[in-house]
């Protein structure tokens, strides 16, 4: 049995339902909205997030109406953030299809990106639980501020890991730890329980958002996105990062500050991906991520007590170690 299908027997009804109010969420009768929202709606997407919070709320009491509104909130947020990022980013795809604002305009992308997030509180007011109101608002505050960080760093000369786990916590990592947090919210679990979830969902987003990054270093149509093009964006990612500070080459380093310019072209990319990749960036980058998988490990054998929950909790930090796309 895959992965996937392993993270999702335990909770395949509560993942149904989940899907339907999502759906249902993104539908409208008004014509341009309609076809916006549509759009955004069929490109789906494993659910890894929403899958999380179903997992964790079923670990500590069981899936509850309140679960079922605030992962769809949750979703919606995430939704709204990526519809933005992408006008921020210039992005022309998404998830390998065409992107909001390349099938339509910027203008509709920000405008359908704000209905969506005002969707999302929406669904988050009907858990009537001020702690998860809390925690989302909190959440569109954390992933606003961390987009701010990475702008602000592509100007920043330093290169540096320390910047780099930086953006990430207040990126992907934020947005794994609300999911954890959330689901054990919405299940009723104690200050400890919640604390614990929590750590393991930052760990969790640490890890995926590593992986992510090591995909820039190859080429795959899976992706929806070329080698290189985070640092077509000005961004230098953990495995590139290690290779410029453990080398000397004054000519790296030269490139390092065009990509932060936003003056490097594609032969150039071609030339720093390839230096990352001798330098050993690719494999340090993977071992940071298995720190942070045997940490996620040890949060599920000490914190998980059903057989079910615990194999699929298992299969999902698997699925985030070894995933090609």
């Amino acid at each position: 049995m895959d992965y996937l299908s392993l993270i999702k027997q335990p909770i395949e009804t509560d993942l149904n339902d989940f899907i339907q109010l999502f759906n249902d969420s993104l539908s409208h009768s008004d014509g341009l909205l309609s076809q916006v929202l549509t759009h955004i709606r069929q490109r789906g997407g494993k659910r890894m997030r929403p899958m999380l919070i179903l997992l964790i709320a079923n670990n500590y009491g069981g899936v509850s109406a309140v679960t079922q509104h605030a992962a769809v909130g949750l979703e919606l947020l995430h939704t709204a953030s990526l519809v933005h990022d992408d006008v921020v980013d210039e992005s022309c795809e998404r998830r390998g299809q065409a992107s909001v604002n390349a099938s339509f305009d910027n203008k509709v992308a920000v405008l359908v990106g704000d209905y969506i997030l005002s969707t999302a509180l929406l669904h988050v007011s009907y858990t009537g639980n001020q702690q998860i109101v809390e925690s989302l608002a909190e959440l569109g505050r954390t992933l606003a501020a961390g987009e701010i960080l990475q702008l602000s760093n592509i100007q920043n000369q330093v290169i540096s890991e320390d910047v780099y786990y930086q953006v990430i916590q207040q990126k992907t990592a934020a947005l794994f730890e609300a999911c954890a947090s959330i689901g054990a919210l919405s299940a009723g679990a104690s200050a400890e329980e919640l604390q614990a979830a929590a750590e393991f969902g930052k760990n969790l987003g640490i890890m995926f958002q590593i992986r992510d990054d090591i995909f820039d270093y190859f080429d795959s149509k899976e992706i929806g996105k070329p080698t290189g093009n985070d640092m077509t964006e000005g961004k230098l990612t953990l495995p590139v990062i290690y290779a410029l500070n453990t080398s000397n080459y004054e000519s790296m380093q030269t490139l390092a500050k065009k990509v932060k310019a936003g003056t490097i072209n594609e032969d150039e990319i071609a030339v720093l991906v390839e230096f990352t990749k001798q330098q050993g960036g690719i494999e340090y980058a993977e071992q940071c991520m298995l720190k942070y998988s045997d940490l996620c490990l040890q949060y599920i054998r000490e914190h998980v007590k059903e057989k079910a929950i615990k194999e699929a909790l298992t299969a999902y930090v698997d699925y985030v170690v070894q995933r090609n796309y």
